[in-house]
């Protein structure tokens, strides 16, 4: 079988034949169909540091058929059809008795295409960070970014009581698109003056909750300008990663502010899990329209190369497995 995988050297994303694995009694063995790249948590180390990377955390957004179970697995049969966070890989064995993360693979409906489900483990993360915030049908809720995280967030928010969402990006295309899938107010903080934009709106009172879901080298002046934003009392939860770079906390701003990171409850997730499935069936989250480009999965340092030089252009990009 071939997986993609990271060798030595910035950006060399290459893909590498290896024996099929064989699942283990508790294990079951996955066909890939599809996977997600996301761009806010795979790129970072491949395009930055020269080492290789470890195959099993190349990706962890994967839908496809089980073609094995193992003896003990009683849950599963071949043939399902699953969404698993997995690498990218033409197969994929899977723990399913005692995972780590619970669950780690779930079944999906025949209404939900292997496309969509492969968004189901960033959205399983977005229902756990907008659950935390606490956010109800009287607030106002910031969320700075609109990449694939940002747009899942805002979508949950919506779906699930808070009051009005206002995003911001500097980015046409990502902007175009938080308007298309029902954000109240949209901020291109190229053109117009964010800060401004979102005082206006909250008459001078600043928002109620403020995301912040950039990350990467823009992150300082995000999280500056999220300080600017939230209103005394208010919370700040940041979800982006920032290559182990301080951000700056300014001590007058935050005075008064809740300040909480990207934390995930495990403890929640299982039912975080079938929340996030179920708003991919009710289609209360729309992520087909998120979905620019598909590539086979051969040419996956194209798809790469494509989300790492040119993010105006590309947001949820797919690998496709079939043959």
């Amino acid at each position: 079988m071939e997986r993609v995988a990271k060798g030595i050297g910035k950006g060399n994303i290459l893909i590498e034949e290896v024996d099929t694995p064989v699942p283990s009694p508790t294990q079951v063995l996955i066909q890939a169909e599809f996977s997600l790249i996301s761009r806010g948590s795979e790129l970072w180390r491949r395009y930055t540091v020269a080492e290789a990377v470890d195959s099993r955390i190349m990706g962890y957004s994967l839908a496809g058929r089980i073609v094995k179970v193992g003896d003990e697995v009683d849950t599963f049969t071949p043939g399902d059809r699953v969404v698993a966070l997995a690498p990218h890989a033409q197969f994929v064995t899977m723990e399913v008795v005692n995972p780590l993360h619970d669950p780690s693979v779930i079944k999906i409906p025949e209404s939900v295409t292997a496309e969509a489900a492969t968004f189901w483990p960033l959205l399983t993360s977005s229902v756990l960070w907008i659950k935390q915030t606490q956010a109800d049908e009287n607030e106002v809720v910031v969320i700075i970014g609109q990449g694939l995280v940002g747009l899942l967030c805002m979508q949950v928010a919506k779906a699930t009581g808070a009051g009005k969402v206002i995003v911001c990006d500097v980015l046409n295309m990502r902007c175009q698109l938080a308007s298309q899938l029902g954000a109240d107010l949209v901020i291109n903080s190229k053109v117009d003056d964010f800060v401004a934009c979102v005082n206006n709106f909250t008459t001078g009172q600043g928002a109620d909750i403020v995301i912040e879901a950039v990350g990467g080298s823009a992150a300082e002046g995000a999280f500056s300008q999220a300080q600017d934003v939230v209103r005394k009392g208010g919370l700040l939860q940041v979800l982006g990663l920032y290559g182990d770079k301080p951000l700056p906390l300014d001590s007058g701003k935050i005075q008064g502010v809740r300040l909480v990171g990207g934390y995930l409850d495990s403890t929640l997730r299982p039912t975080a899990a079938r929340h996030a499935l179920q708003l991919l069936v009710d289609r209360d989250v729309e992520v087909q329209s998120m979905i620019s480009h598909k590539f086979l999965y051969a040419k996956a340092k194209e798809a790469f190369d494509l989300l790492y030089s040119h993010p105006n252009q590309a947001m949820g990009v797919l690998l496709e497995w079939k043959t």
